[in-house]
């Protein structure tokens, strides 16, 4: 009954003793603390995607067997690298350099033009901004060439290989 009035709890907490069901902050930031790490990991899970190149035609900048870190939901810019559905071939991811906006899509070109079976806007023309899925923000395999990626914006040459999402590795045609 010492803590019925203001002055026992003042007392009752100067003495360590806490009311029944009183909480501290210290307790409520570890009820919440896991269930914000979860939401946090599904956010990032949700918009970070790793893909394989399969192909030469990103040579000599991308090779086949590298690993990419793509951020989806972000906006091209005239230079970056990026991961789009293939217009013609939805279920194909392809990575390429996007060189200017035209006729409300992306203009998406290769590094190595002369690559057997290399498909970019040159034939299919403009990449609608649906099936662009995000932006290369890093290689992370082969370690030895790991590293984040600068977005190159003179818009020279282009990027794209066939990739495959996510591990078990699969290798699909240009």
């Amino acid at each position: 009954m010492c803590c019925a009035s203001p002055a026992g709890r003042v007392a009752a907490r100067r003495r360590g003793r806490r009311r029944p069901g009183a909480r501290t902050l210290g307790g409520a930031l570890l009820a919440v603390l896991p269930v914000a790490l979860a939401a946090a990991v599904a956010a990032a899970r949700a918009r970070i995607r790793t893909v394989e190149v399969a192909g030469d035609s990103m040579l000599p900048e991308l090779r086949p067997g590298d690993w990419l870190v793509v951020r989806t939901g972000t906006v091209p810019v005239p230079g970056a690298l990026v991961v789009a559905r293939h217009p013609e071939r939805p279920g194909l991811l392809i990575v390429k350099r996007a060189t200017r906006r035209a006729g409300g899509g992306w203009w998406l070109e290769s590094d190595n033009q002369r690559a057997r079976g290399r498909r970019d806007s040159w034939d299919f023309g403009a990449v609608p901004d649906h099936l662009v899925v995000g932006r290369v923000v890093a290689r992370y395999w082969p370690l030895p060439r790991a590293g984040w990626w600068r977005t190159d914006t003179r818009g020279a040459l282009g990027w794209h290989a066939a990739v495959t999402p996510g591990r078990p590795a699969h290798w699909s045609e240009q």
